[in-house]
């Protein structure tokens, strides 16, 4: 029978087996989220192996690897991407209860004001019979974008990781990608933004600091991603609605749940908004189905809630 000390190696030499390629290919494949890696010892977090298995491992053990420190995307980074990814994100919306934490928590680390949101949670109905639900919407970074195509100065571009990103220094305001983008998924900052920090060095990776007069939208966190957490949207959410990972390792996480995604997909009938487009999002939907919340109205104190 195995002692304690050699199971703790064992965890210890799983970690560092499967970390080699730099994001972990595991819960959240290495996307550590507050509520997953929580700093009390007795706590554990459950990481899923490439093989299919499911391993209960302490988070006092968990360690960061060598390559895993983050350090600020050079521009020529920037517009690569990070290697051996391709992210993806689930949204389920028999969860989504319109709570707008996703929102909120967007909003707070981009900067954005109230009225220009990167994300957007609709009322949806899809016939006079049935019944409404919310739906949360955000750029669908596209594996055939529009967007990318009409932009005159190579301002938007398309990432190997699979995420579409804007480099406000290129972008001349023309707003040419706002009228192809199908989704309404992108904002155009008409005015400074609050507490905007001087001193901040841009990146296409964070989207700060705005600039005014250029075109912005969701972009995946990318600078989270490259720390090696979850974008901030997916953790904000306290029903567990949204699930983002990397889909070359075919799993996801929404921070306490991690998950295949093809199995996923394929048992809750998964599918891309506006598909007979083309675009080929990088967003899946799961239908609303035994939803977990009856629908409330968007009142004030639901906004709240």
């Amino acid at each position: 029978m195995e002692n304690k000390n050699s199971k703790i190696d064992s965890r210890r030499k799983f970690l560092k087996n499967i970390s080699s390629g730099g994001i972990l290919a595991v819960a959240g494949l290495g996307l550590y989220s507050a509520s997953s890696c929580k700093e009390k010892s007795e706590e554990k977090t459950t990481l899923l192996t490439t093989d299919g298995k499911l391993v209960q491992v302490s988070n006092s053990e968990i360690i960061k690897m060598e390559g895993m420190e983050h350090h600020p995307a050079t521009p020529k980074e920037a517009r690569e991407g990070i290697p051996g990814q391709k992210f993806v994100m689930v949204v389920d919306l028999a969860k989504c209860k319109n709570a707008k934490k996703c929102v909120e928590s967007c909003d707070k680390h981009h900067n954005l004001t109230p009225d220009r949101p990167y994300i957007k949670v609709l009322e949806m109905k899809d016939n006079e019979k049935s019944a409404p639900y919310w739906m949360p919407k955000k750029c669908f970074h596209c594996d055939n974008p529009p967007c990318v195509k009409v932009c005159p100065v190579g301002a938007t571009f398309k990432r190997t990781d699979g995420l579409v990103l804007i480099d406000n220094e290129r972008c001349i305001g023309c707003r040419f990608c706002m009228a192809a983008c199908p989704y309404s998924a992108r904002v155009f900052n008409w005015g400074a933004p609050p507490n905007v920090d001087e001193n901040l060095a841009y990146s296409p990776e964070t989207s700060l600091p705005n600039k005014i007069g250029t075109v912005s939208k969701c972009d995946f966190c990318p600078d989270m991603l490259r720390k090696g957490k979850l974008p901030h949207c997916v953790p904000a959410c306290p029903n567990g609605v949204i699930y983002f990972g990397n889909e070359l390792d075919d799993t996801v996480t929404n921070g306490e749940e991690t998950v295949r995604l093809s199995t996923l997909l394929k048992e809750k009938a998964g599918y891309r908004f506006m598909e007979e487009l083309g675009t080929k999002p990088r967003v899946y939907y799961l239908p609303p189905v035994d939803r977990l919340f009856p629908f409330e109205s968007d009142t004030k104190e639901n906004v709240k809630s």
